[in-house]
């Protein structure tokens, strides 16, 4: 099966999720039930009809939990991806590929995380120590947030970006955030002397530069295009997928390649484009991974929205806003609606293409999902 014999050969026709907030009462497993069964009330599909699962490697609610919880049929197809948020959209183009070849009938993807009151994965000392993280552990790279810190401070001496550009990030996924009654941040604004003023993480990351801690779940139905015309919902086709793991690559820091800020983004944007009838200048609207605000420019020019280290500078003049350049994390994002590995930027990626989002791009036909940059990471390409 070629990436060309995916496109527009499936279609997400359900989407669903749970609240989102710092501290919920269920467990992941309750939630990710309670996604699914959002996500096949959505779609119009009962639990019965479900054959194919997809989730994350660091998902620890396994499919046969969920398939008995929530009255599944016989599974045909299952699949896990590694790499934390660079899993997101994998977990789609693993089901649409199941789908498109026969494997399968009714994809169900999820992700259901209690990050917001659950235990920080960096704390368990035991397993911080594989090969590569003694090279970094030891000096005290303990968490993304500061071999992010590194590719930051890299990025901002050789490309002159500065931290009004990443201000600029966090700006829009508040505004957005701000028209979303489901966003963490709903109703709470953000100011650029909020921003400057606020305590350091990972200098130069300040506290708005990280995504939320959220507890929730997530999850979306796949189908064939040709089922999808029957479903309740207008199908969203997948139209491009594609994964990136470079020649070399070491995650987040990613210092044994010839240029650390060359990530997997320029890999999966390869791959997406090749097999797509559209360009970066195409595209609508876009969900970018932003579990941290410099991951936006690497992103916009890994994908193809501008050359070089000129991401910052795209960041300018209300580009990322509604009826700017490239409209962003219309739901807010990892920054500021929720953090759920990136689960959240599919399924409004999704309702921007219903054009039912709570911050629509008017008449958008084409928007562009990703996963983690600076880790093995995927991408999807979706359509009306």
């Amino acid at each position: 099966m070629t990436g060309a014999g995916l496109k527009d050969a499936t279609a997400v026709v359900g989407i669903g999720q749970t609240p989102f907030a710092k501290q919920l009462p269920e467990s992941e497993k309750a939630l990710a039930c309670r996604a699914i069964l959002a996500a096949l009330d959505d779609a119009g599909i009962s639990p019965a009809e479900v054959d194919a699962l997809a989730s994350y490697t660091m998902e620890e609610t396994d499919e046969v939990e969920v398939a008995k919880a929530v009255g599944f049929g016989d599974l045909t197809f299952f699949s896990k991806v590694g790499y934390g948020g660079g899993g997101s959209c994998a977990t789609v183009a693993h089901l649409a590929a199941a789908v498109a070849t026969g494997q399968a009938t009714v994809g169900v993807a999820w992700r259901s995380r209690k990050r917001g009151s659950g235990p920080r994965p960096w704390k368990n000392t035991a397993v911080q120590l594989p090969t590569p993280a003694q090279w970094t552990r030891p000096f005290g790279l303990l968490r993304p947030a500061d071999e992010i810190a590194m590719l930051t401070r890299r990025y901002l001496h050789e490309y002159g970006a500065t931290r009004d550009h990443l201000f600029n990030v966090a700006l829009a996924c508040r505004n957005r955030a701000n028209q979303n009654p489901a966003a963490m941040m709903y109703e709470r604004p953000l100011t650029r002397d909020m921003y400057m003023t606020s305590r350091w993480i990972s200098e130069p990351l300040c506290l708005f530069d990280n995504c939320l801690e959220t507890d929730g779940a997530l999850a979306c139905v796949i189908v064939s295009a040709e089922r999808a015309r029957d479903c309740r919902q207008r199908p969203v086709y997948v139209h491009s997928a594609a994964q990136g793991l470079p020649a070399q690559h070491h995650g987040m820091v990613n210092y044994w390649n010839d240029d650390p800020l060359t990530g997997p983004a320029w890999t999966a944007a390869r791959h997406l484009w090749k097999h797509s009838d559209f360009t970066p200048e195409d595209v609508d609207v876009a969900q970018i991974y932003d579990a941290f605000t410099p991951l936006i420019p690497l992103s916009l020019e890994g994908y193809g929205f501008c050359g070089r280290g000129e991401g910052g500078a795209f960041t300018e003049g209300g580009a990322l806003e509604i009826g700017g350049r490239l409209p962003l994390n219309t739901s807010g994002g990892g920054l500021s609606e929720a953090y759920v590995h990136g689960f959240n930027l599919i399924n409004e990626g999704v309702k921007q293409l219903r054009g039912t989002s709570t911050a629509q791009v008017p008449g958008a036909a084409t928007c562009l999902v990703t996963a983690g940059e600076g880790v093995p990471t995927s991408a999807l390409l979706l359509r009306t």
